[in-house]
């Protein structure tokens, strides 16, 4: 029998993680102490009238070519927005303005209510910053942003137009083994909710482009998720029967080959798949699983300039 409190139980497995929210306090308060000096920070912003509707939007140093937007993590019941302004170093230094928002945690919002914080956050950061729009989010962030890439997407059409990208970082796709874990006495999830909220269980939005990354030495649970998340929406996309979906691989060192999705490793490798649609767009789903990187190692790299994570999400 499987114990899902101990599938997700990221922190547990990692010996550093009861340093890390105190090495990432410290980094993002002074990086948006250097920003607000430099007259390119927009702290607390809101977006939505509930005390946690908050958003810190900062700006490169010239014109912005388009808006990142970063959703944390915590299981959709800890943590906020404070914790991660330092990731926003990579995408500033490529020209990008960057908005991260808190939102109402669980208890006191279900998940449902959530995803819809997100998306008005999305839409009035997309207000103030015009261009494209990229998306990242971890863990429940990764789910988060997600579920705006689905066909039921509470963003409106003209935001989804926008989007030029979405990458899931270690995202929770699928909601159903939450059920049986002892934080659903927080989430307070139901079995439709977990299902209407699972974006494993839903469409993928036409013409986006979408990879789902996580580290390779992650739980099993999160590579498990990862796999099932981008083999739904391959087939998807393909419309092939389950198991068959045709991929492009791409290793480390470059070489590709066509490989069945049940084929691929988790040491390095990124799978692809696309479909042109009628407009000469395509929906471009990929998943990828970063060698050596644990849940709270994977997301550093978006500080780093350069880095393959920060190149993806500009892919």
């Amino acid at each position: 029998m499987i114990d899902w409190d101990d599938a997700f139980d990221n922190s547990g497995y990692v010996p550093e993680a009861a340093d890390l929210l105190a090495q990432w306090t410290t980094a993002a308060r002074e990086f948006r102490a250097m920003l607000q000096a430099a007259g390119r920070a927009e702290l607390a912003v809101a977006y939505a009238p509930q005390p946690r509707n908050r958003m810190d939007i900062f700006q490169p140093a010239g014109p912005a070519k388009g808006l990142f937007v970063f959703i944390h993590g915590g299981y959709w019941q800890r943590l906020d927005n404070s914790y991660w302004s330092h990731l926003a170093q990579g995408m500033l230094a490529q020209g990008w303005a960057v908005a991260i928002p808190s939102y109402t945690l669980t208890p006191h919002a279900r998940i449902r209510a959530i995803t819809l914080e997100i998306a008005a956050a999305i839409s009035a950061a997309a207000q103030r910053i015009h261009g494209p729009i990229r998306l990242a989010g971890h863990s429940a962030g990764g789910h988060l942003v997600t579920r705006m890439a689905c066909q039921n997407s509470p963003l409106t059409p003209a935001i989804q137009q926008r989007i030029a990208k979405v990458v899931s970082i270690s995202g929770i796709h699928d909601l159903r083994p939450l059920l049986l874990t002892e934080m659903n006495q927080t989430l307070q999830l139901t079995a439709a909710e977990a299902e209407a909220e699972s974006p494993a269980l839903q469409r993928a939005l036409d013409a986006t482009a979408i990879t789902f990354w996580v580290g390779a030495a992650e739980r099993p649970e999160l590579l498990r998720q990862t796999r099932l998340m981008a083999e739904q929406w391959q087939q998807q996309t393909n419309n092939a029967p389950a198991g068959l979906t045709a991929v492009k691989q791409t290793n480390t060192s470059g070489a590709a080959s066509v490989i069945t999705a049940q084929d691929r490793s988790d040491t390095g490798t990124t799978a692809e798949v696309s479909a042109q649609k009628p407009a000469g767009q395509a929906t471009l789903i990929k998943d990828y699983y970063e060698p050596g990187q644990n849940h709270f190692s994977v997301i550093s790299a978006l500080a780093q300039e350069g880095s393959p994570l920060l190149r993806e999400i500009l892919d």
